[in-house]
């Protein structure tokens, strides 16, 4: 039983395209919320948390529904080519808006205000409210990129749920952990040409710079990733042959059809047993706990790097994102050796720590001192992410792949929705500085105690055929 690495990082193309979006997203948003029309964190995490509140309802619908829908395209492929269109046209539109808000910033002179004796934090302070009653003076920029700005993520959500899903589709039980690690490791070649185009654009240098530009080139990165996916996946005849592989190999999700079954008289899955659902709601749990602490560092990294470090954000991602596809290949392997349970918890361990010290980096701290910080916490994001979702789906029954691949991402924005607002509100009251690494260490290390307790998720041992193949270790 091998994984076909191929067929994979082809289907990753519609994760890799997901990716390349919201680093784009994550990077230039706050930025845009904060120094072009001057909200203040809270309300700048309340818009950021739109997504979120999206994806709770949309994606558990949008993916039950691909599970029912069928064309000779396939299930999952006609969501993510519909959906890709139209966010990569209102993507490229939500920064003609912002261009014009910009103008009127420019024109009243914002960016040349004196700094004078103020601190930069005060300075930066003053600034933004300064640009903030310019945007209340005149509400309709900013109801306009808001308006934009919901098209953008609903397009997003129409397809999330089925590009994710398609991976279990296409991927017998035992190696989803090793086929998510591709996944996740083509998705971050996506988000890291997306980081190299910041880094060439420079927009963590110029916070009154016309976003336009780098947009196209991040949707052009999306238009290619999803070329290459409509040109090469074969969802029908992958889907098809997993099965096949599946019932072959005596697995529970591809089972033979009972007579009843083969005249349309189909039983629903049979539901989970109770410590199967308890580990189902301690995994969720475990994940919206990492998410919360992970967000909230992701959502605003980049006006913290910008406002209060001076950092390139762009970089120091870099040097996480070439941790995370340098690890995920390797903890994918040794999850199937291991166990995800105890994979997930060295991750967490990882990711926790990182924060931790995170807590004493300070703008006079040298740049290279970011790396470690960062390559650490790539490992453990990359160690968790690889595992979590797997756990979900391996408790799926019979069709309910993208059901379940909903509930993963039901919890994940859910912890989305509270992340940037409850962080931002702690930002205005108690500052950047003192509250933003903080706030994540205490979250991540609060998803240890919740994932301690799964009993579930793990992928079952399939007995070797043969004493030829019980020398093959790698699988």
């Amino acid at each position: 039983m091998k994984l076909n690495y191929k067929r994979t990082i082809l289907v990753g193309m519609a994760f890799f395209l997901i990716s390349a979006f919201w680093q784009a997203y994550d990077a230039i948003i706050p930025l845009i919320l904060t120094n072009h029309f001057g909200l203040p964190q809270t309300a700048s995490g309340a818009v950021m948390s739109i997504d979120n509140i999206l994806a709770v309802f949309l994606l558990p619908i949008f993916g039950a529904l691909s599970d029912k829908v069928q064309t000779r395209y396939g299930k999952r492929t006609p969501f993510i080519f519909f959906g890709t269109i139209a966010a990569i046209v209102a993507f490229v539109a939500l920064t003609l808006i912002d261009n014009y808000q910009l103008a009127r910033v420019i024109a009243e002179g914002i960016p040349a205000i004196e700094q004078g004796a103020m601190t930069d934090e005060a300075f930066t302070e003053f600034v933004r409210t300064t640009t903030m009653e310019l945007t209340l003076s005149n509400p309709w920029p900013l109801i306009g990129f808001i308006a934009t700005l919901l098209v953008v993520l609903l397009s997003m959500a129409t397809f999330r749920s089925p590009a994710v899903a398609l991976m279990p589709d296409v991927t017998v039980k035992p190696l989803r952990s090793k086929a998510n690690a591709i996944i996740n490791l083509t998705g971050t070649a996506g988000g890291i040409l997306v980081l190299v185009l910041g880094m060439i654009f420079a927009t963590a240098k110029n916070h009154y710079m016309q976003y336009t530009g780098y947009v196209i080139a991040v949707t052009a990165i999306m238009a290619t990733g999803l070329i290459v996916f409509l040109l090469t996946v074969k969802e029908p005849l992958w889907v098809k042959e997993m099965e096949e592989e599946s019932e072959k190999l005596a697995l529970a999700e591809a089972t033979p059809l009972s007579e009843e079954e083969a005249k349309g008289k189909t039983e629903p899955p049979k539901a989970l047993t109770r410590p199967e659902l308890i580990s189902l709601l301690l995994i969720l749990a475990s994940v919206a706990l990492w998410y919360i602490g992970y967000n909230s560092i992701t959502s605003k990294y980049s006006v913290y790097a910008s406002n209060i470090l001076h950092f390139d954000f762009n970089f120091t991602l870099i040097i996480a994102q070439a941790a995370a596809i340098v690890s995920y290949i390797p903890v994918g392997i040794i999850a199937s050796k291991i166990g995800r349970r105890k994979t997930i918890l060295a991750g967490i361990i990882l990711l926790a720590s990182a924060f931790f010290i995170g807590n004493f980096i300070t703008a006079e701290t040298p740049e290279f001192v970011m790396m470690p910080v960062f390559i650490l916490a790539g490992m453990g994001w990359a160690t968790i992410n690889v595992n979590s979702f797997p756990m979900v789906v391996e408790l799926a029954k019979g069709g309910d792949v993208g059901k379940y691949t909903g509930y993963y991402y039901t919890a994940s924005m859910a912890a989305q929705i509270v992340a940037p607002i409850l962080s931002g509100f702690l930002y205005d009251a108690f500052g950047m500085r003192l509250v933003f690494f903080a706030f994540g260490t205490l979250f991540v290390a609060l998803s240890f105690v919740t994932m301690f307790f799964v009993k579930h998720g793990d992928a079952k041992p399939i007995a070797k055929a043969s004493a030829l193949e019980a020398l093959d270790v790698e699988d």
